[in-house]
């Protein structure tokens, strides 16, 4: 008998995971399909999740077609180790073929696990890539140079989706009908999963079209938080307020207060009543969230990561479409420093192509940012 195993956080289940395993059901010719949600899964730390009894209720109502879900590592709790579960399924099925299925970002990171040879051991690995993308040549190099055999590869049509953006958009109180099987969408909406009641609200203070950029910004923040050490609520609460009082004078009642700083240009203002706005009608109290709203526009001197990529999520989310974007793109999902000066030499030049004010903090942000990186480059800086 042919058994695939699906496992992982589904945190929650969207469109592609649907997608991806049914190619290989069809690929291997599966007898029979396991899907194994995690209780506490050791790769995906930081994140907002659902309770592990609702991510297994979650793959019920998607997978219920597919296979057989199983609830033996959420039973077991605590972190899940695929060698254990893998070691438990060829014990339960000692004469059966076994493919352990998984996606391709798992699987580029997969001698990183704990004991891959224990799991190699037991079943063998099978991966996907989705058809039109670069694939999945250089993982499938690098897993058999370390491990002497090749994984399966199949591919599948699908849009590219993420359990990221569908925790974001959830979130903030946006669609995510686009992202998920229906009955998933349902029972996010009626569980109230991962939805920061605090974030719904304050998207209602804002046009359709700024409520657009905010989830934009709020989905780079999101896929880039983990690498810079952030946990992603964190960043999605910064990214989902930081242009909440975007529209409000500063008579508004929800103002009433706040004293605003002198000689601030009217375009940076915002950023400046959005902090106050997140601490006083959103309830924000964390100082490091405050001040990545309080500088998203200008920067300042000796940013803290959140505020960088705040700023940079702001200025490069994938509908921003002025000349360079792409670079700076590029140097961002390498190097977060030095995106930063070259995003702020972006902003100073065209100041003063356009022979306008250039705002003192914006100034400092770069000489600060350029002086780092100096001696960071020297090994004057951890």
């Amino acid at each position: 008998m042919k058994i695939i195993l699906f496992g992982g956080a589904f945190n929650p289940v969207h469109n592609e995971h649907v997608a991806m395993l049914k190619a290989p059901i069809s690929a291997i010719g599966a007898d029979k399909v396991i899907i194994m949600p995690t209780a506490v899964s050791p790769h995906k730390t930081g994140q907002m999740t659902a309770s592990p009894a609702a991510r297994l209720e979650m793959c019920r109502l998607a997978f219920s077609d597919l296979g057989e879900v199983s609830d033996f590592e959420v039973n077991k709790g605590g972190a899940s180790y695929s060698y254990i579960t893998c070691e438990y399924l060829r014990h339960k099925y000692p004469d059966d073929e076994i493919y352990f299925f998984m996606g391709a970002d798992m699987f580029a990171c997969f001698a990183d696990w704990v004991y891959p040879e224990r799991i190699l051991k037991n079943v063998k690995v099978a991966t996907c890539e989705r058809e039109g993308s670069a694939g999945v040549a250089q993982s499938q190099q690098k897993f058999k140079q370390q491990f002497g055999e090749e994984a399966l590869v199949v591919s599948y049509t699908g849009a590219a989706v993420s359990s990221t953006r569908v925790r974001t958009a959830a979130a903030i109180g946006a669609d995510i009908s686009a992202y998920v099987p229906a009955e998933i969408d349902r029972y996010i909406k009626k569980s109230g999963l991962y939805l920061v009641p605090e974030l719904a609200k304050a998207q209602k203070l804002l046009t359709d079209k700024r409520a657009a950029h905010t989830l934009r910004v709020a989905f780079m923040a999101a896929e880039n938080c983990r690498r810079l050490k952030i946990p992603e609520k964190k960043a999605v609460t910064a990214a989902a307020l930081h242009d909440a009082a975007k529209y409000l004078k500063l008579s508004d009642k929800r103002l009433r207060g706040f004293v605003p700083p002198e000689d601030v240009p009217e375009n940076v203002m915002h950023q400046y009543t959005g902090a106050y706005l997140a601490e006083h009608e959103f309830g924000v109290t964390d100082e490091d969230i405050l001040n990545a709203i309080r500088y998203h526009t200008s920067g300042r001197a000796g940013m803290s990561p959140l505020e960088k990529l705040i700023f940079l999520s702001d200025m490069l989310e994938e509908g921003r479409d002025f000349v360079g974007v792409d670079a700076l793109r590029e140097i961002f999902s390498r190097d977060i420093d030095e995106c930063l000066e070259a995003a702020l030499k972006e902003q100073l030049d065209y100041l003063i192509e356009e022979k306008r004010h250039i705002y003192p903090l914006t100034q400092a942000a770069y000489d600060y940012i350029c002086e780092y990186r100096k001696n960071k480059n020297k090994g004057n800086v951890e």
